[in-house]
């Protein structure tokens, strides 16, 4: 793969679409650069970088829409030590520990469109990560969360209620007894109003989940 990967670099230069930088899509210090996201959230919902910024929406669009599925891996790294840098407080103050990675699923006719799902992409590169660095015991369930109803692109919908009843229904959890009493961190790339992460919440907490907290790319 990483032969493959040297050749198509090679046939089609890569750079960093922020500064131009070879061999990446978005360079992590263009990543790491990038204004925070600020606008307000749920408390339990923690986005990293501002979703206005050119470069942020940019390379999201690429990841979500162009097959660009290297740039999981640079989201990956950030949201890694996001990732560690909660758990450190939340383990002790809520007992939140070996929590289960769950990312925010696609319809099966959205799947098929894309043939991928850029949530389960970067849920995979944050285990690699893991891995490699021998840290948090935690571990990826990708087929927990399932969306059992295709709805309108959130994106398409402004008012909040008109969001909350597009999603309403629209996620289910199989084998809830593998979070029963569990901790779980949900991973999605945009955070809009929040109601997806909501809905996904509310799904899992009545299937027995115990405390939930969610990492978006941007917001």
């Amino acid at each position: 793969m990483l032969i493959l990967d040297t050749i198509l670099n090679i046939i089609f230069p890569v750079n960093c679409i922020s500064c131009g930088k070879k061999d990446s899509d978005l360079c992590l210090k263009c990543l790491s650069d990038s204004p925070s996201a600020e606008r307000e959230s749920a408390n339990w919902i923690f986005p990293l970088f501002d979703y206005r910024h050119p470069p942020i929406k940019k390379s999201i669009w690429l990841l979500k829409y162009k097959g660009k599925k290297r740039l999981a891996s640079v989201f990956a790294e950030i949201i890694y030590d996001k990732i560690l840098e909660e758990l450190s407080e939340l383990s002790v103050m809520s007992n939140f520990r070996e929590p289960i990675l769950i990312p925010i699923p696609l319809s099966k006719k959205r799947y098929r469109e894309r043939s991928y799902n850029q949530a389960e992409l970067i849920c995979k590169k944050l285990i690699e990560i893991n891995n490699l660095r021998h840290g948090v015991d935690w571990k990826l369930e990708k087929d927990i969360l399932i969306k059992i109803k295709e709805t309108e692109h959130q994106a398409n919908i402004k008012e909040r209620r008109d969001r909350l009843k597009n999603l309403s229904d629209s996620f289910a959890v199989k084998n809830p007894e593998l979070i029963k009493n569990k901790n779980i961190i949900l991973i999605d790339d945009v955070l809009t109003t929040g109601a997806t992460l909501t809905e996904a919440k509310k799904i899992l907490k009545q299937n027995g989940a115990r405390k939930i907290i969610a990492f978006t790319v941007a917001h």
